[in-house]
């Protein structure tokens, strides 16, 4: 079919290696996700990897780009893929493949094709299996045997061939079918969801790194596609493989909130955050405490330091998934931290707002709205007034910001001083006294040298009684 416009902007992003391949009498096909994004509208031309498929052999693209490219690798050869730096772009140009998984393995057997039909009969998903044919100069052609364009007018997901030979092939696109359901607002094909059903414990077979990354990717995605995404994973039983606090919410009735269950509410608190990834984490996981504390008691269900508990379970939960140390560090202390605001309801006095900002330190901005994004009752007056608490102590923290650098707050005397006015050495003493005048610190603002040295010499006294 002929080529529409929207797909011009790739021309001076491939023309120059597709007049190398064409020259030498080889098929050259772009394939990927800039086929689809250019179908559905969005911007590919500043796309900087470029994926293609063709009929030479990996030796003969070698030797096609090699003094050619600004550079080569070739990890990827033995599967049939040569991936080189032309124009400034990243280009992967892999030979047609017709590879097939055996059911008990997560890595292929690399099987080459002689056509692109059926080297797109592999691919995850249709709106994934189509290429556009480059020819030379600017003679593009769209290749889509299986329907792609079709699926993605009518806002479908499907697989290529069937379900159950493309999860049994790859068992991480079930888990990325939620991904491509909730970018493009598709609606799965009932048989791929019945065949996510039956075979998503296929994807313990896949590492925990792949599945982060695909999480990653989804937690990203914007609403209204990431909460259908989400409850995608928990309905179809891939949740439990990987994450399985998360269909666990699903039981517990949250009364404060008004949901029928947490998981909804959770649900609604990830798609009310901006698509911060750390804080959209925090939202997924700031619940997960509630069935380990779950309470009934004369005025009904509570669940008394969930905080402290899911935040014990998302530093377990994140480092089963490989999460790097500062993604868990900031995720456990946001769901620690989540209910700190309602812990001052009569009020903030100024040492509670440093106290507030101090512990939450560069974390401040993302828990003030992971606080706001968990109010979703459906209670306007409650909705409101939770509204106007935030804004009262996101301006008392502004206006003690003006006065004090709440962001650096020290204690008014360092080590060296407390140990040459106390005449004490180095050692645990100098530590408690350097938490005392913090709290001071904390609780009246900054003191001059001289009252921080008066209350020093007080809890020196009070402490050699």
């Amino acid at each position: 079919m002929p080529v529409p416009p929207r797909f011009l902007p790739l021309v001076s992003a491939t023309a120059a290696v597709a007049d190398r391949f064409v020259a030498a009498g080889h098929e050259l096909h772009l394939v990927g996700g800039p086929v689809r994004d250019a179908l559905v509208g969005l911007d590919v031309a500043a796309s900087a990897d470029l994926d293609y498929a063709t009929s030479a052999a990996p030796d003969a693209t070698l030797a096609l780009v090699s003094g050619w490219a600004e550079a080569v690798w070739t990890q990827g050869q033995r599967f049939g893929t040569i991936g080189f730096l032309a124009g400034g772009v990243r280009h992967e140009v892999t030979t047609y493949r017709a590879e097939a998984y055996s059911p008990d393995s997560r890595n292929p057997e690399v099987v080459f094709a002689t056509d692109i039909e059926a080297d797109l009969s592999r691919r995850d998903f249709t709106v994934n299996a189509m290429a556009l044919r480059l020819g030379a100069g600017s003679d593009l052609t769209l290749v889509d045997p299986f329907g792609g364009v079709e699926d993605l007018l009518a806002k479908r997901l499907r697989t290529p061939l069937s379900p159950d030979v493309s999860f049994t092939d790859d068992p991480l696109r079930m888990l990325r079918a939620a991904r491509f359901l909730a970018r493009f607002d598709l609606t799965p094909d009932p048989e791929l969801v019945e065949a996510v059903g039956r075979l998503h414990e296929r994807l313990a077979m896949i590492s925990a790194e792949r599945i982060r990354d695909e999480l990653d990717r989804l937690i990203v995605t914007e609403p209204p596609g990431l909460g259908r995404g989400l409850w995608f994973l928990v309905h179809t039983g891939l949740a439990s493989m990987f994450l399985p606090e998360l269909p666990g919410l699903e039981l517990e009735q949250d009364p404060i909130h008004q949901h029928k269950d947490v998981l909804a509410h959770t649900i609604a608190v990830v798609e009310n955050t901006s698509g911060d990834r750390i804080l959209r984490l925090a939202a997924l996981f700031h619940d997960i405490g509630k069935p380990k504390t779950r309470a009934i008691g004369p005025k009904g269900v509570s669940f008394h330091h969930h905080e402290v508990v899911g935040a014990r379970m998302t530093r377990d939960r994140m480092r089963a998934l490989k999460y790097p140390n500062e993604d868990i560090a900031a995720v456990t202390e946001l769901v620690n931290l989540h209910l700190r605001f309602h812990t001052y309801k009569m009020g903030w006095t100024d040492a509670a707002v440093r106290r507030y900002v101090r512990d939450a330190g560069p974390l401040l901005d993302r828990l003030n709205e992971l606080t706001r994004c968990d109010c979703t009752t459906r209670n306007p007056r409650r909705a409101a007034a939770l509204a106007r608490r935030m804004d009262d102590l996101e301006a008392r923290i502004a206006e003690l910001r003006a006065e004090e650098e709440l962001a650096a707050i020290r204690p008014d005397l360092d080590g060296v001083a407390i140990m040459e006015h106390l005449g004490i050495g180095p050692g645990r003493v100098v530590g408690e006294a350097l938490a005392h005048l913090l709290d001071q610190r904390m609780e009246d603002g900054p003191l001059d040298p001289n009252e921080a040295r008066r209350r020093l010499d007080a809890w020196w006294a009070a402490r050699r009684d």
